[in-house]
């Protein structure tokens, strides 16, 4: 199975999880991880809260990928102000060749809230896509370094999907 992991990651904490996604694809076939690397962002973490909130959408580096050459499609993203990151908003506004494709979305996040607001936000974008599954899972920050957890999420969410291991 060809899949795709595409994620931002600011502190590092999304950039983990996406690693160990990829390593639980690879057992199954191939994965290829992409980081969004936006443009000018903002160094303040309040505004950059405040853009995610409002729903911004942040220049990032173009990424020339057809999605509809994968089997699977993995999108993650830390959970700013109950919302993705401004970058993963562009990509979700610009990324084309999700129809007919499962997706598996993703988040870190600190406190909690917004993890079910943010996932709706990136569900609703891949749905309106045509995306034919969707799964979904969370991995609070202060637990992306025990990997043992994270491969029992990541196990559950590719269980869902039909996917060993």
């Amino acid at each position: 199975m060809r899949s795709i992991i595409i994620y931002y990651s600011h502190s590092g904490n999304t950039a983990k999880v996406a690693e160990i996604l990829a390593e639980h694809i690879k057992q199954n076939g191939s994965a290829e991880l992409i980081k969004l690397e936006p443009i000018n962002e903002p160094k303040a973490f309040f505004t950059q809260a405040v853009q995610a909130f409002k729903r911004t959408k942040t220049k990032i580096k173009p990424i020339k990928i057809d999605l509809s050459e994968y089997a699977l499609i993995c999108l993650g993203t830390p959970v700013w102000a109950f919302a993705p990151a401004p970058a993963m908003n562009k990509y979700l506004n610009e990324c084309r060749g999700i129809q007919d494709k499962d997706v598996i979305l993703f988040v870190t996040y600190g406190s909690g809230l917004g993890v079910r607001r943010c996932l709706n936000i990136m569900e609703k974008e891949v749905r309106n896509k045509g995306a034919k599954k969707i799964f979904r899972f969370s991995i609070q920050e202060s637990k992306v370094d025990k990997q043992s957890l994270v491969s029992e999420v990541i196990k559950g969410a590719l269980k869902k999907k039909g996917v060993k291991k």
